[in-house]
């Protein structure tokens, strides 16, 4: 496990928030049988949750900035070093009572991806990474999975929906992917799919159309894992463009291979 100060305070603010979402998540199930639904209290929660981050880390980061997905970017007097924040990563999940979301926090330093700590509070999986000090589950170190075949690998993808994402472009990618592969998997919480890459559970993941607090937690935890990363032209501006590619150093060239031909 890190036990650096900068780990023990990243920890400490997404336990807090942890905590006030689990309170929360267990009132959704009661009210998905309500007409109005849960929909309000689920942002609210989600604005909870991102409050008590950002107070957390201000006290012990007092300089940093802040990246944060409700509340947009603040400055900080440290212009080298901006916190990166996703409070509710899978807020439908959340909202539909499934335990698949996460806290995503991030720190980069001159916009490079340094630290990171994503958390289920449901599951209490906590995977955290430090530039140069390995990445770890709860006390476990992890490291990507090994495969070197597609055929033997189950990769993680997103999907576009309603109002997001282009379903013609999907559906290319997905008929040149799904033959070529063990299973497709979708979680629905990106910095969920990046974690579980790192820690071995899926062999590789990509995504479109994700901003940087969906991202920069989980790039630093798959680089310490031993995982290669990329954005969808093989170059390293993930969080600039919005798109993500991850796995091994085979099983991520294999995949972008049969991406950009679709």
């Amino acid at each position: 496990m890190i036990r650096s100060p900068l780990m023990t305070v990243m920890i400490q603010a997404v336990r807090k928030a942890g905590r006030s979402l689990v309170r929360d998540f267990g009132e959704v199930e009661n009210l998905q049988v309500s007409l109005k639904g849960p929909a309000d209290f689920v942002s609210n929660a989600d604005r909870k949750a991102e409050r008590i981050l950002q107070e957390e880390l201000s006290k012990a980061r007092p300089n940093f900035g802040f990246i944060l997905e409700e509340s947009g970017d603040i400055d900080g007097s440290d212009e080298s070093h901006r916190w990166i924040i996703d409070p509710l990563d899978g807020t439908t999940n959340f909202l539909h009572g499934i335990p698949l979301f996460a806290i995503s926090v991030g720190l980069a330093r001159d916009g490079v991806p340094v630290a990171g700590v994503i958390y289920n509070p449901v599951t209490d999986e906590m995977f955290i990474a430090e530039k140069g000090a390995g990445a770890f589950m709860n006390e476990r170190r992890i490291r990507v999975a090994a495969r070197r075949s597609l055929s033997e690998s189950v990769i993680s993808c997103g999907l576009p929906h309603m109002g997001r994402g282009d379903f013609a472009q999907f559906g290319r990618e997905y008929a040149a992917i799904a033959p070529r592969v063990s299973g497709l998997r979708r979680t629905g919480a990106a910095a969920l799919d990046l974690a579980w890459v790192a820690a071995g559970r899926f062999d590789g993941f990509w995504e479109r159309g994700l901003s940087p607090w969906d991202m920069a937690a989980g790039i630093v935890i798959v680089r310490e894992a031993g995982g290669y990363v990329s954005d969808l032209d093989d170059a390293d501006k993930m969080l600039a463009k919005g798109d993500i590619i991850v796995g091994n150093e085979t099983i991520r060239r294999d995949l972008l291979a049969l991406l950009r031909k679709a």
